[in-house]
């Protein structure tokens, strides 16, 4: 192939810099109109009263929507629920109780956004407040297990865990935490509902075509053909865009209660309640090991926050069980139940958090056996997967052990905490190792190619601002033979052909292979119309003898005959050549272990006197099969390391307890890394081929470089201050004497 894999260009790159990409929100519609979501302002009870008549009768409202006046739903709004990542507990206004301080309480409709805005000021709601939860220290004293950690078991064990703690030579027990996080996408939730007749369209800001059509044709009880989900542009989602949220399906319902279509947009504050967060997490973790450094016991306890509502769970464990070899091991995930809205899956769910305890605990376990952290991980490394016992499709982490180590310069990294100075700065250099699962999915995609030598492929995948348009426009001009500037890859409308969720960094892997297969299948019928056309060069030659390079068809013996598809389609006809595909995982799925690898390396320095903390240089280098694009690949992961400077110094959604509220619920106080905190980042890609994942050999990265990065920068400060901070983020309050 001479395209897949090139450091092309966005191919979107240019309409999104010029303002001529339209996102959800930015479609305008016939006489649309305007709603406002109204939150509650508690975090348990009910509401006892609704006053409705002043905000009613303002200038150009056309509909005020409360728990008393919105049409009732199939199954009280719940038909779709318990299906995620698109099926959840929605508020739909069914009823008066309130779960989470957020929470949708009512709609007001009116034909602009600032008539709407003023409506809902005027709202007067009164309520009947109840005790509420809202201290995870407290909620975590009850906790329970959850039925399934990712269509895992809660809780595991192999070997005899208090037998090899006995035996060790030395050991770590220690208490690691993560806050709850919101994602805070640019781009901020926003659907337009319109419906024609029985039909309904919806423009909605998601990272899954598929699963908001499913979702909201059964929370309103109408057939799934009858709903056409339309999502071209995607202004980031890290996992909160993965599920419908309530605000879909009220845009929908008042939509028809008003008889015209209907624009809901959530502000920035609105997006810290309703729509996800990553849960606290409580990692309670023990690793042994012999003076070579062996491991012989590992215990991994990960209790969750959840909410009332439904339960849903961070599988922080789930990585432990699989990096490295162990023959003593338990893991356990348990939920407490807290008065906010529901978590959800953000960036790596489960991965992030879950290294961020298991590398800190090896690191310290490397300072107690006075031996080097890369060296531990070696002594542990597993040939297979422990946990299944399958062997990995590929792994190349001894590879980026070495090469991110040596690009580095680990080799001149003291030992000593406290002994690496830049001038009067405390200079600190970790390490960790990163890992994400490489999914895959069944995914079908459409290649037509065109009378005038053109193609158009399509599938219902999303692109989130990663570059899934880029790289599936170069596998289709790949597989049809065409020039770039030939192919045109179209996404993000349930009329296409179905794909997964755009989430578990599975859409590459996935669709890739669906647009491979059906650009190849509409090129072979190409190529069957030429060897039946007397008049065709390539007339009497058998299909492997004929190549197609940049739109001509010729012998691959006599590359000088010669005609253009273009001319080929006129002769025989003019239509169009169209060809569908489905593919998905076969048998490699249950033989293999499917993992993407890496390993994190990262200098932080730090101000001995005000604590303040930079993260100097990262290197990371990882084994992820085959890129289909090295630009967009790379700003992927470098996305994903920003992220893990985000989740190790950064990032805590403070809830007021008393309240339940977010007070942080903003970009001002939210804090998230910008260009000023972020210093030199590297990547590394190593050669990595893997037939056993997918035709391309390509796994998902989207993930991945989060991973381990919290570990790193975390380490990397104990090593600069001798402070072994476990509970993120790291601020200068936690590192100063």
């Amino acid at each position: 192939m001479s395209i897949t894999g090139q450091a092309i260009d966005r191919t979107d790159g240019r309409r999104k810099v010029t303002g001529t990409a339209h996102y959800s929100a930015e479609h305008s519609l016939p006489r649309m109109a305007h709603a406002v979501m109204v939150q509650s302002t508690i975090a348990n009870g009910r509401i006892a009263m609704i006053e409705t008549a002043a905000a009613s009768g303002m200038p150009g409202v056309l509909l005020v929507m409360t728990h008393l006046t919105a049409p009732t739903l199939p199954a009280g709004g719940k038909a779709a629920a318990g299906n995620p990542p698109a099926g959840r507990i929605l508020n739909l206004l069914q009823d008066e109780r309130v779960h989470y301080n957020n929470q949708p309480v009512a709609l007001v409709v009116a034909d602009t956004l600032e008539h709407a805005q003023a409506a809902a000021s005027r709202l007067r709601i009164e309520y009947r407040q109840e005790a509420a939860q809202l201290d995870f220290a407290s909620a975590r004293m009850s906790t329970y297990p959850p039925e399934k950690v990712k269509n895992e078991e809660a809780d595991t064990c192999r070997g005899d865990v208090e037998s090899g703690e006995r035996n060790a030579a030395a050991r770590v027990e220690a208490v690691y935490t993560t806050p709850i996080e919101h994602h805070n996408p640019m781009e901020p939730h926003a659907t337009i509902a319109a419906w024609d007749g029985a039909h309904l369209t919806l423009y909605d800001s998601t990272q899954y075509v598929a699963g908001v059509r499913t979702t909201v044709a059964k929370t309103l009880g109408m057939p799934p053909d009858k709903v056409r989900v339309i999502c071209p542009y995607v202004g980031g989602g890290f996992g909160c865009k993965g599920s419908v949220w309530s605000h879909v399906v009220l845009a929908a319902i008042a939509a028809r209660e008003v008889g015209r279509p209907v624009k809901l947009v959530l502000d920035r504050q609105q997006m810290f309640g309703p729509v996800g967060h990553r849960p606290n997490t409580e990692q309670h973790f023990l690793v042994a090991a012999g003076l070579d450094g062996k491991f012989t016991a590992m215990r991994h306890s990960v209790t969750a926050s959840t909410s009332f509502m439904e339960d849903w769970i961070e599988p922080s464990a789930l990585t432990t069980r699989m990096l490295y070899e162990c023959p003593n091991q338990q893991t356990s995930h348990r939920l407490a139940k807290l008065n906010v809205a529901t978590p959800t899956f953000m960036r790596a769910p489960g991965e992030a958090t879950g290294t961020f305890a298991l590398e800190s605990a090896i690191d310290e376990l490397a300072y107690a056996l006075q031996m080097d952290p890369i060296g531990l991980r070696l002594q542990n490394y597993a040939e297979q997967d422990p946990q299944s016992g399958k062997p990995w499709s590929s792994k190349s982490l001894r590879e980026c052990y070495r090469t991110g180590a040596e690009r580095f310069g680990w080799a001149r990294r003291t030992p000593q905490p406290r002994s690496m100075r830049k001038g009067d700065t405390l200079v600190g250099l970790g390490m960790a190792t990163a890992t994400y699962p490489a999914n895959r999915s069944k995914a079908a995609a459409r290649a037509t190619i065109l009378p005038d030598g053109t193609a158009m492929v399509c599938s219902g995948s999303q692109d989130l601002g990663t570059g899934t348009c880029t790289i599936m426009t170069q596998v289709a001009a790949d597989a049809l033979g065409l020039p770039l500037d030939k192919v045109r890859f179209e996404l993000g409308d349930t009329d296409f052909p179905p794909a997964p969720v755009s989430g578990g960094s599975q859409s590459a892997a996935s669709v890739a292979p669906a647009v491979q297969a059906a650009a190849t299948a509409a090129r072979l019928k190409l190529v069957r119309m030429a060897l039946a056309d007397p008049a065709s060069p390539v007339s009497g030659a058998s299909t492997e003898d004929v190549v197609i390079e940049n739109g001509w068809l010729a012998r691959r013996a006599d590359p000088q005959r010669r005609e253009s598809i273009a001319t080929l389609i006129a002769r025989n006809g003019g239509q169009p050549i169209e060809a569908f595909m489905e593919t998905e995982p076969g048998e490699e799925k249950e033989k293999y272990a499917h993992h993407g690898f890496g390993a994190v390396f990262a200098e932080v320095h730090v101000d001995p006197d005000l604590g303040t903390i930079r993260v100097e240089r990262v290197v990371a280098s990882y084994g992820i099969g085959r890129l289909l694009n090295r630009k967009t690949g790379h700003s992927q992961l470098m996305g994903g390391i920003v992220w893990g400077v985000g989740l190790a110094l950064f990032e805590q959604t403070e809830i007021d307890l008393r309240y339940g509220r977010a007070v942080n619920g903003n970009l001002a106080e939210y804090h998230v890394p910008v260009n000023a905190d972020i210093g030199s980042i590297e990547i590394i890609v190593v050669d990595e081929d893997d037939p056993r994942i997918n035709s391309l050999g390509a796994k998902g990265i989207g993930e991945i470089g989060i991973t381990g990065v919290g570990a790193a920068i975390a380490n990397a400060v104990y090593h600069a201050t001798g402070k072994r901070v476990r509970d993120l983020p790291i601020t200068l309050d936690k590192v100063m004497d």
